[in-house]
């Protein structure tokens, strides 16, 4: 009898465990400028099977941790998925990561460290969603990144769109999109395709579980007014310091009083109310930069980045943050703006490496859920935004969703 119970709480943990959505976790305070590289530039996670990509981040304490990683391969809802690590990986998990460096001339010291896929230990052998852990020396998760991998298997044309609804056709960006293939005839698409919309290369604003509106032959037709929309959003503001000593146009003084450079931003207003101004951005994305240096990735120093914000008291009662991809659009106390009340303006000082970074102002209530509508930075239809649609398959009696293509498009083709 005991012997059954026990074997039906192990059965039970087990199912309890592949059912439970993989989720990102956040890194500590000391874990910065975490970022997926390909070419030598910071890349959206969506790479082709067999493409060389990075994992690459560093680590303030500079102490040449021992830091392993582990790969889980995931379904489209980011559960894990039946196949066995054998089944998705040739070579192995849990390896420690031997390529390190420590920083070169820096005021802030940190280690760099680097994941370069494939490499002789591991390869991925399926498409498919996947979750990087960064562990420490006891296992325990440091943190962790979504990835996803694709066969190109299909064809997707897209198109941006206003809004067709005339309350919306200023503010938001509707996505038309078609799913077509020579080398797949789609076994049932209806259940069987399954589509991710990613807005400038962001999972936590993603939009899921649409089907097809029809089909023609073995082409899917998606053709929506209201399922397939995004807040178009304003244009990311920006600083650069590449050169850490200097002001700028965004920049407007620095000083060392803090041991580290501290470069404090002009104060930024409100953009709900003003007009679209054009602001060439890199849609969220950062560029680590020291134009004194031979190599960015250890020569490029740490600065404290003083931030301030202009708003009225219409966002007393909810939370501002600073995001970008620099931190992964993460809700947390470390991006969190403090309002100071003899200065009318929300502060707040991050570190952050040196270089080229686009960021905004992220408006949440107190449960995390984020208020595109009510934007500090304002919805603008004229906003140059990067789409993507990632398409899934799963045949029948298939035990994985494969990626098995995807669309690009951007907003600077918009059509009314």
């Amino acid at each position: 009898m005991i012997k059954n119970i026990f074997f039906s709480l192990v059965l039970f943990l087990l199912v309890v465990k592949i059912s439970a959505q993989e989720k990102e976790v956040n890194p500590p305070f000391y874990i910065k400028t975490i970022s997926f590289v390909q070419n030598g530039q910071n890349a959206t996670p969506i790479f082709m099977l067999g493409d060389s990509f990075q994992l690459q981040f560093d680590d303030l304490h500079a102490s040449e941790e021992n830091y392993y990683f582990r790969i889980t391969h995931c379904d489209y809802d980011w559960k894990q998925s039946q196949l066995s690590i054998n089944e998705y990986l040739t070579g192995f998990n849990d390896q420690r990561i031997q390529d390190y460096t420590n920083s070169f001339n820096t005021l802030q010291i940190y280690s760099h460290y680097r994941i370069a896929f494939p490499n002789k230990f591991t390869q991925l052998k399926v498409s498919g969603n996947y979750i990087i852990s960064i562990l420490n020396e006891d296992k325990e998760v440091v943190f962790s990144r979504k990835f996803i991998v694709y066969e190109d298997l299909v064809s997707v044309p897209m198109q941006i769109k206003r809004a067709r609804n005339l309350n919306d056709a200023n503010y938001k960006h509707n996505l038309d999109f078609a799913v077509k293939s020579t080398s797949i005839t789609f076994q049932n698409p209806l259940n069987n395709i399954k589509v991710l919309l990613m807005q400038n290369s962001r999972f936590d604003n993603a939009i899921t579980n649409i089907k097809p509106m029809y089909t023609i032959g073995n082409d899917l037709i998606y053709k929506y007014d209201k399922e397939t929309q995004f807040w178009a959003g304003n244009e990311f503001l920006f600083f650069e310091n590449k050169n850490i000593r200097a002001a700028n146009n965004s920049i407007a003084h620095v000083d060392t009083n803090g041991g580290l450079y501290s470069c404090y931003l002009y104060t930024n207003a409100s953009r709900v109310q003003k007009s679209y101004t054009y602001w060439p951005d890199i849609d969220g994305n950062f560029f680590v930069n020291n134009i004194s240096a031979e190599n960015n990735e250890i020569e490029s120093d740490y600065a404290w980045i003083y931030f301030s914000l202009a708003a009225d008291n219409t966002y007393l009662n909810k939370n501002i943050y600073i995001t970008g991809m620099f931190n992964n659009y993460v809700l947390s106390d470390e991006n969190k703006m403090e309002y100071n009340s003899e200065k009318g303006v929300y502060e707040k000082a991050m570190m952050i490496k040196q270089g080229f970074t686009n960021y905004c102002h992220t408006v949440a209530s107190n449960d995390g859920k984020v208020d595109n509508e009510n934007s500090i930075e304002g919805n603008f239809w004229q906003t140059e935004n990067n789409y993507h649609a990632i398409i899934y398959y799963r045949e029948n009696n298939q035990r994985y969703d494969r990626v098995i293509g995807k669309g690009i498009a951007s907003s600077t083709d918009i059509i009314n």
